[in-house]
């Protein structure tokens, strides 16, 4: 049976109605069972890198111990955004408490900077004025970006498709770094204590890299761990809104519009969604970001058949395709830059 044209007897908000279908389903309800697993297996992989570090030892074979957890790192990290969306427990302190044991003890990642970074764009996906993912930086994502940056970021957007990958390996330090800086701030909730597991961090990471290894080796484990870190990370989180539309003040978009317009997800079955960690559903998880992420699989043929009811365009791609999409978009972001340069 199919539902009630949306010009006909309809109640409530598109939203409104797409959420109680999904209530219905019951597919906000918690998965404890899931997550237990999941943390469990995370927390052997993340344990387990570095008992396998101190065995491998003062060896250069320490680099393939160094890939590993780096990636138990990052699938540590995708646990705490979890967390911070309170998928994983329904009240605020028992998810304050492991989000800041997994991102500031465990992977050295403020959870109170990188909650209110995130929620603020959930808030406005691609917004220009507003989201913080895509503030002008390093890299621009806007042809009026880019006409308005100076320096590095200038010299950077001409060429910033070719240099997306590479200036990931930097992204695992920069999220250190801005978690430090945002210590700063008086708003911030808790400050002594996220800086005290932050120092605590670093302490124990470079503390057991320093006193097992050589300081070249542990200086060259470091970059390695970092840089798989960053790119990882980075590959999780670039397929969902790049290369998607940007955003502007001129845009006026209600709640659902404005969220799966810009939002891409990725096909892939089992493997893209432990190694995406449930993010290519970004769609779902954006639409409902406290539903757990087994749960978004679920949800999915819901909202597709929503999205075309309404004739909203609902878009899902291949992982390599969605890369694809993403540095085509910065390229052509860069365009009028290298036009300029050619001129000159």
């Amino acid at each position: 049976m199919t539902d009630v044209p949306v010009t006909v007897e309809a109640r409530g908000s598109d939203f409104a109605r797409l959420a109680r279908k999904i209530n219905q389903a019951g597919l906000l309800d918690r998965r404890p069972l899931y997550y237990t697993l999941r943390l469990s297996l995370v927390a052997v992989a993340f344990v387990g890198g570095w008992v396998a570090f101190v065995l491998v030892g003062d060896s250069w074979w320490t680099l393939l111990v160094a890939f590993a957890s780096a990636v138990a790192f990052a699938q540590l990290a995708l646990v705490a955004h979890d967390l911070a969306h309170r998928q994983v427990f329904r009240n605020r302190r028992p998810s304050e408490i492991a989000g800041r044991i997994a991102g500031n003890l465990f992977i050295g990642m403020g959870y109170g900077w990188w909650t209110d970074k995130h929620t603020r764009h959930h808030a406005n996906p691609n917004h220009e004025d507003h989201d913080p993912d895509v503030s002008p930086a390093v890299i621009v994502w806007s042809v009026e970006q880019a006409e308005r940056v100076k320096g590095l970021p200038r010299f950077v957007a001409r060429r910033q498709a070719w240099l997306f990958f590479p200036l990931l390996t930097l992204e695992g330090w920069h999220l250190h770094v801005a978690s430090f800086k945002a210590l700063a701030k008086e708003s911030m909730r808790q400050r002594g204590l996220e800086a005290a597991l932050l120092v605590l961090h670093f302490v124990w990471f470079f503390g057991l890299i320093f006193t097992v290894l050589p300081f070249g080796k542990a200086v060259v484990f470091t970059l390695v761990h970092q840089a798989v870190f960053g790119v990882y990370l980075g590959c999780t989180f670039a397929p969902n809104h790049k290369g998607m539309p940007i955003l502007t003040k001129e845009d006026e978009l209600d709640f659902l519009r404005k969220q799966v317009l810009t939002s891409r997800n990725v096909r892939g079955g089992w493997i893209v969604d432990v190694a995406l960690g449930g993010l290519n559903y970004q769609i779902e998880h954006h639409l409902f970001p406290n539903m757990p992420t087994p749960n978004l699989r679920k949800a999915k043929p819901i909202v597709m058949a929503h999205c075309a009811e309404l004739g909203v365009d609902y878009l899902e791609s291949g992982l390599i395709s969605s890369y694809g999409q993403a540095l085509r978009h910065l390229h052509e972001v860069g365009e009028p830059l290298r036009k300029v340069k050619a001129r000159a």
